[in-house]
């Protein structure tokens, strides 16, 4: 097990403990994933996340890219908010952790977008770097259906504040053969700290909005945290699987604290505490 089960006491000692224990020397950009947006007031995408990092001394911040954006348009926009980040710290990188998507997001943006020179590391979590063959299924849907779709979800999610929604664009681009393209042209920077995590759930109950997307991706992609296969989020460095030693393991979602509820001794906020921690032992 990557981060071993703690005593439920002493996890929320660790927590709200004041100290500078995860006080990078650079700042830290959180990349959300698809499907949400990280700027609403009410619901916080990463949960009590946030929170219990400001707590041990990191500077953090949100990366605002739409819900339903393509990998370009995203990337561009967190291109803005780096660059806002830069000048209001004057600090010279920042590091950047992400969720799902949010990692293609950011290295396009280190590679494509040429801020490896801004970027100090870059930590994803779940994220599809190579691509579902799960999405390859679905994606033989006839276009016209998908485009269907998306008029309806482009539309839900422009009311909620997506400027560029683009729901058939960004479904393509976790097809295998989109990321494989994508790999090819986002070769990584030099310069920049490349590192991954992976998420798994234990059974297709572990996570009841996942019940059903857990067992058809386990059976085509293998095991999974409901939505991303282990082997399709290895990148750089990969560091392990964020998992539970209990019968429930660790979801999709349960990686960025959606449900705001430690599991069975299990607390997430630990699990981006240690991240943090060691990027600051690491000098970034």
């Amino acid at each position: 097990m990557l981060f071993p089960d703690n005593g439920g006491e002493k996890e929320h000692m660790a927590i709200t403990s004041l100290d500078t224990e995860c006080q990078t020397k650079y700042p830290i950009l959180l990349v959300h994933g698809t499907g949400f947006r990280d700027d609403s007031k009410l619901y916080n995408y990463w949960g009590r996340i946030p929170k219990a990092l400001r707590e041990k001394g990191a500077k953090i911040y949100y990366g605002r890219q739409d819900a339903w954006g393509t990998i370009q348009d995203n990337a561009t926009r967190l291109l803005f908010e780096v660059n806002k980040i830069l000048l209001e710290t004057g600090c010279d990188k920042i590091n950047i952790i992400a969720h799902s998507k949010g990692g293609l997001e950011s290295r396009y943006l280190i590679s494509t977008l040429n801020l490896g020179n801004r970027v100090a590391s870059l930590t994803t979590i779940s994220t599809p770097h190579h691509g579902s063959r799960t999405i390859d299924m679905v994606c033989r849907i006839p276009g016209a259906l998908i485009s269907f779709m998306a008029i309806f979800v482009n539309l839900y999610f422009k009311i909620f504040g997506d400027k560029q929604a683009n729901f058939k664009d960004a479904l393509y681009e976790f097809t295998s053969t989109q990321c494989a393209v994508f790999n090819e042209k986002n070769i990584d920077n030099k310069n920049t700290l490349y590192q991954s995590y992976a998420a798994r759930m234990r059974n297709a109950f572990s996570d009841i909005s996942f019940f059903l997307t857990y067992s058809v991706v386990k059976l085509i992609d293998g095991e999974n945290d409901g939505l991303v296969g282990i082997e399709s989020a290895k990148w750089g460095n990969f560091r392990g699987i964020i998992e539970n030693s209990r019968l429930r393991g660790v979801s999709h979602s349960d990686v960025i604290d959606l449900w705001r509820a430690s599991l069975s001794g299990f607390d997430i906020r630990n699990t981006y505490i240690g991240i943090v921690k060691e990027l600051k032992e690491n000098g970034y």
